[in-house]
């Protein structure tokens, strides 16, 4: 089936308004905000309903074309970009919010609803969505259950996938699933478990089932700020051992002051080294005694200073501050590149200084911002694109906090995913045996590798040849390794399949 045709019959299956193969219009597609590698689709197409989405991929099967799930394109490593071109199912249209179980603390929506759109649906019922990415207002819950997305509230409440009951899923073939029906504990494997945080390589999610979260009856939201960020690290590990779940620990650092700052005019002291928001909820009763033994902590770990927000407008300021500080940072370098790592809280001083390091090293700005409460960490790299001296610095800091974090006990990912951002730097964490395990529930989902493909498995061992490999090794034993070793040699020529 060439393009012509191929387009032709998504004209047919979506309408002709929902179907982009302009080569203008395909460039907007070509990644995600993962700018480090792009590739344009063949064909976008924009269904609003599961029997389209289904349709399509049916099409795609038949056809020989992989499919690219993409929700709002907020995505930051890579995972929406179409790396062998292809079809990619934008679910932006799919974003209606179909019911609200309030007797069950559940909610059933499309892909395409904004994260924040929900949240402020549910308010006014006494309810939120409690995963906020920093991106809220603009990713889309479809992918925040790709990427298992975290927020800064995820010390308390949890990442995405604590929030989701139940999904609607198109498999390989187009044929459409239920992983469960949006109660708790269902028996049988845990398929819902397994999608999230799937970044979309193994189906298509066009329904959830989410948990509603009741809304806290107070809030309480204090800025402390401090002369370096080692102090600040220190002050939320403290915080922890002595007891306390906040809502919400996040850091931003001198430099990421500054970029809030000029792009937004929040007036933030530009003096301090690091700044720490601490949140508190709960009941009303004893809030203030709760915030006034943690504001002691930071005042004992070298706080310089503690504001509060005593209103809600000024705690929303607080917070736009803090969720607008990676949109702030094109004021200070025209690309960046933003790392996505987890170490245990304890080693968080020692990585902000071997971060600063790192920056001497390769002579390029990183500004930081994270989520201490869970030790996610967002180094964010900043550099210009256009100059390959610079590309190659920035790659190569990157590495080294990816390396760092790893020897500290830690990940290569908290919330952003691997896509094909950090698929080379899976080796790094795992063997071959836990690549090919890997490989092998991913063969069992899609064993064509047409939904999503050249994402999550390292360039040189693809996730087919992984799974090929697994299994002529179960299959021929010990006792025959030679051969095994053969059907490797055979499997790696192969090289990796792409459409065009």
């Amino acid at each position: 089936m060439d393009r012509a045709q191929l387009s032709e019959e998504l004209r047919r299956i979506v309408g002709p308004r929902s179907v982009v193969d302009n080569p203008d219009a395909l460039m907007t597609y070509d990644s995600d905000g993962c700018v480090m590698d792009l590739h344009d689709p063949h064909i976008v197409v924009l269904p609003s309903a599961t029997e389209q989405v289904a349709a399509v991929v049916k099409l795609a099967a038949r056809a020989g074309v992989p499919v690219v799930p993409r929700g709002a394109g907020t995505g930051l490593s890579g995972g929406a970009t179409p790396m062998h071109g292809g079809i990619v199912i934008t679910t932006s249209r799919m974003n209606k919010i179909l019911e609200f179980d309030a007797r069950n603390e559940r909610v059933r929506v499309q892909p395409g609803v904004i994260n924040f759109e929900l949240s402020q649906y549910l308010n006014q019922y006494g309810y939120q969505f409690a995963a906020d990415p920093s991106s809220q207002k603009a990713c889309t819950i479809g992918g925040n259950i790709a990427n298992n997305s975290g927020g800064p509230h995820c010390i308390k409440y949890g990442v995405t996938g604590s929030h989701v009951l139940g999904l609607q899923v198109v498999l390989a073939d187009g044929s459409v699933i239920w992983t469960g029906d949006g109660t708790p504990d269902a028996p049988g494997y845990d398929l819902t478990g397994m999608l999230v945080g799937s970044e979309g390589t193994l189906a298509l999610v066009t329904e959830a089932w989410l948990k509603a979260t009741r809304l806290a009856e107070s809030t309480r939201v204090v800025m402390a700020l401090f002369d370096d960020i080692a102090g600040t690290a220190a002050t939320v590990s403290a915080v922890i051992a002595g007891g306390f779940l906040p809502a919400a620990l996040e850091v931003m650092d001198r430099l990421a002051i500054k970029a809030v700052n000029d792009a937004y005019k929040m007036g933030l002291p530009e003096s301090a080294g690091a700044a720490l928001i601490i949140e508190v909820d709960g009941v009303d009763d004893g809030l203030d005694e709760l915030l006034a033994e943690i504001v002691e902590i930071c005042h004992r770990h070298g706080a310089i200073e503690v504001r509060p927000a005593r209103t809600a407008a000024e705690q929303t300021q607080v917070w736009a501050a803090r969720k607008n500080a990676f949109g702030a940072m094109g004021r200070l370098a025209p690309t960046y590149y933003l790392v996505d790592t987890v170490v245990p809280r304890t080693r968080l001083p020692y990585m902000m200084e071997q971060v600063q390091l790192i920056s001497q090293t390769f002579n390029l700005p990183i500004a930081n911002v994270f989520h201490a409460g869970d030790g996610n960490l967002h180094p964010i790299v900043l550099f210009d694109r256009r100059d390959p001296d610079q590309l190659h610095r920035a790659h190569e800091a990157v590495t080294q906090v990816m390396k760092l974090s790893i020897e500290q006990g830690g990940v290569i990912s908290g919330e952003h995913g691997i896509g094909m951002e950090k698929q080379d730097y899976m080796p790094l964490l795992f063997n071959d045996d836990d690549l090919g395990a890997m490989a092998a529930v991913h063969e069992s989902f899609d064993p064509t590798d047409l939904i999503n493909p050249g994402k999550i498995f390292p360039r040189k061992q693809p996730g087919h040849n992984l799974a090929m490999q697994r299994r002529a090794k179960v299959n021929l034993g010990d006792e025959e390794e030679n051969e095994f070793d053969k059907a490797t040699r055979v499997i790696k020529a192969q090289g990796d399949n792409v459409w065009i």
